[in-house]
């Protein structure tokens, strides 16, 4: 008898823990797809100018842009599906780690994750740009998050995205979690060499002292 209640009291709380990470997944992306949008609209309202740069298209910046943006509307819309539709078995959902402890880790992950992007946008403020700009008129950042690693936010999605993968173990999130980090990673690449071109040496010695992500 003790042990069925146990094993009651179980089911109950994953099934809880279950309900809770569906909706905290589509309020989660709701708030981050606001968040973006209204960010560069008040920047761009304030500045007269676009903070988000593509690049040229057909570049391999544009590109990364494109499959970034292509996996983040499919989180949103899987996220927000979740909660109507019982499409898990859909995303490949790995058994094994479908766990109530995995499901929490996962959602504070990500909520680490929002709390460091939103110190770095506070930090850089109108300064903050998604994607490569041309403009070497404004200071370099160095002090803050970009003390310690050259990325802080990059590091803050990468962050995220594994926070999702925990927060929904499935071969989707998976997939999701290798491709994000290797667009990331590559855009990293990407933005060295731009900004070591438009700040030269002072840039290399930035470079020199402090690493690409933590070490």
């Amino acid at each position: 008898m003790g042990d069925d209640c146990v094993y009651r009291s179980l089911e109950i709380f994953l099934f809880d823990i279950d309900l809770i990470s569906r909706h905290f997944l589509a309020v989660y992306f709701l708030f981050i797809a606001v968040h973006y949008a209204s960010t560069a609209i008040g920047l761009n309202s304030r500045t007269s100018q676009s903070h988000i740069q593509y690049g040229e298209k057909g570049s391999a910046t544009w590109w990364i842009r494109q499959v970034f943006n292509l996996f983040r509307g499919a989180i949103l819309l899987i996220c927000i599906a979740r909660v109507f539709y019982p499409i898990d078995t859909w995303l490949g959902i790995i058994e094994p780690l479908y766990t109530p402890w995995v499901l929490s880790i996962g959602m504070l992950t990500m909520l680490v994750s929002l709390g460091f992007v939103s110190y770095s946008h506070a930090y850089m403020r109108q300064d903050w740009r998604s994607g490569i700009d041309s403009d070497n008129s404004r200071a370099l950042l160095t002090q803050g998050p970009f003390a310690r690693s050259r990325n802080p936010m990059f590091l803050a999605i990468m962050l995220g995205q594994l926070g999702l993968f925990l927060a929904l173990p499935s071969l989707f999130t998976l997939v999701c979690l290798l491709v994000g980090v290797a667009m990331v990673h590559a855009q990293a690449i990407k933005e060295e060499h731009a900004l070591n071109e438009l700040y030269g040496k002072e840039y290399q010695n930035y470079k020199a002292q402090v690493p690409r992500w933590l070490f």
